[in-house]
């Protein structure tokens, strides 16, 4: 009865999302260079598919890697990899690895469209005066009701299928990249697409 008891109070943790998949922004075969010392640690600086995480990565011992290739870094055996050393916010990355960011997070993107309509297809209010739609840049009042209407008829299918039917909208996907980039470097209070 005690143990039922407990059990009820104990609250429940949620299990924190992992990366199975990252690509690699910058590779420094020998280490940061401010870092002290003779032996220096390879490191790689990468991003997350799934999550959109900045992450610093330690390479296996002889392993050379390039900016834009993607590595499995999850559970199972890692061919390139050693192990994750962590999240890192996107101003400590490197001059490389920031200008190779936004190409990346294009790439994500473009790769993924289905994962970023069905944001279109899905998005929800989130108080009486604000719908998610409108967190993304450019996109007003106006502009969200063009979308849930024309949803409404029919789910889109793709960023083309989106800006055929919603003329007010002629880049989704460059606003979600916009929107990706911002939530990356921190400068929003709710995160659509990172985390």
């Amino acid at each position: 009865m005690i143990s039922v008891q407990l059990s009820k109070m104990m609250p429940i943790k949620k299990a924190i999302p992992k990366e199975e998949n990252a690509i690699i922004l910058d590779f420094l075969e020998h280490g940061y260079p401010f870092e002290q010392g003779s032996m220096k640690t390879p490191i790689a600086q990468a991003l997350g598919l799934s999550h959109l995480t900045v992450l610093e990565l330690i390479p296996k011992k002889g392993f050379q890697l390039q900016p834009h290739q993607e590595v499995y870094i999850g559970e199972g055996k890692r061919e390139e990899i050693h192990h994750i050393k962590g999240k890192i916010p996107v101003d400590k990355l490197t001059t490389t690895a920031s200008a190779e960011l936004i190409h990346v997070v294009e790439k994500v993107v473009d790769e993924d469209q289905e994962k970023f309509i069905d944001f279109f297809n899905k998005a929800q209010p989130l108080s009486m005066r604000m719908h998610q739609l409108e967190l993304l840049p450019g996109l007003g009042k106006k502009h969200m009701w063009e979308v849930i209407n024309a949803r409404k008829a029919k789910p889109f299918e793709n960023f083309d299928d989106l800006k055929e039917r919603v003329k007010l909208i002629p880049d989704p996907k460059s606003m979600v990249v916009k929107r990706i980039m911002s939530e990356l470097k921190g400068n929003e209070k709710y995160t659509l697409f990172v985390g």
